[in-house]
């Protein structure tokens, strides 16, 4: 399996703005809930509400928020909202394909609102299984480059735990599993002192396009107008943005 480029995971999107922190902020809120109504509150047999509070910590939300969703989605403040996660295929700019995960409380919206952005940005719907089918769900950790941590030293650590592979991502590295086998890599990681940016079950593609700089802006353009829908929680796509291209995009 080649690479793959995650809206989320990509260096572009590092430089979040300020206006957008709220947004961000609700939605690895929803996240949590999601993960405290499925697994309860209790984190020592929850590993998936572990890693959705892991992940809103690293990205700086209150821990009176954490606590506040955990609270929630568990049931222990009423009745919690019921989210169903829906997915809903397409593409970008240069024929690259995209998976739009949602979130919502009510679908009818949430496809009505996916679609409108994809026709104002650019892109274009796909019927289901026209892009699903590139796609695989797969255990992504994400770990930050710093002094003293090699490649070698992550492939040690987690080639027993069940990693497939460690791929480098230019500021990071990225071990991709299979997703029962996520808990395990990143415990393997923690074990070994390493410390880790986020764990989450994605959708890895197996085959990528490579994008030139205007595609790149495009399908940056579709994606960030998607990341600002309330519903939509994450964007998968299947392009490689070469290293040249990405010098372009950082100077921007």
């Amino acid at each position: 399996m080649s690479g793959h480029s995650k809206w989320a995971t990509t260096k572009h999107q590092k430089a979040v703005k300020d206006s957008r922190r709220a947004k961000s902020f609700a939605k690895l809120i929803k996240n949590i809930e999601v993960a405290a109504k499925m697994g309860g509150a209790d984190m020592s047999g929850n590993p998936t509400l572990v890693d959705a509070v892991q992940k809103a910590k690293k990205t700086s939300v209150p821990n009176s928020n954490i606590d506040s969703a955990i609270k929630r989605g568990s049931g222990q403040l009423g009745e919690a909202v019921d989210y169903q996660t829906i997915i809903y295929e397409g593409y970008a700019a240069g024929g690259v394909a995209l998976l739009i995960e949602c979130l919502t409380d009510n679908k009818n919206r949430a496809a009505a609102d996916v679609r409108t952005v994809m026709s104002r940005n650019g892109g274009t719907m796909g019927d289901p299984g026209s892009v699903a089918y590139n796609f695989s769900r797969k255990g992504v950790v994400s770990v930050t480059k710093v002094d003293g941590v090699s490649e070698d030293d992550i492939l040690t650590a987690v080639l027993d735990a069940g990693a497939e592979e460690v791929n480098d991502r230019g500021e990071g590295f990225e071990i991709i599993s299979e997703p029962h086998d996520l808990v395990a890599t990143r415990t393997a990681l923690q074990d070994a002192g390493i410390d880790y940016d986020a764990a989450d079950v994605e959708f890895v593609p197996g085959l990528t396009i490579e994008v030139d700089v205007e595609t790149a802006r495009k399908i940056f353009r579709l994606i960030d107008a998607l990341d600002d829908n309330d519903d939509v929680q994450n964007v998968y796509g299947n392009f490689e943005i070469p290293a040249d291209v990405q010098a372009v995009l950082d100077e921007e």
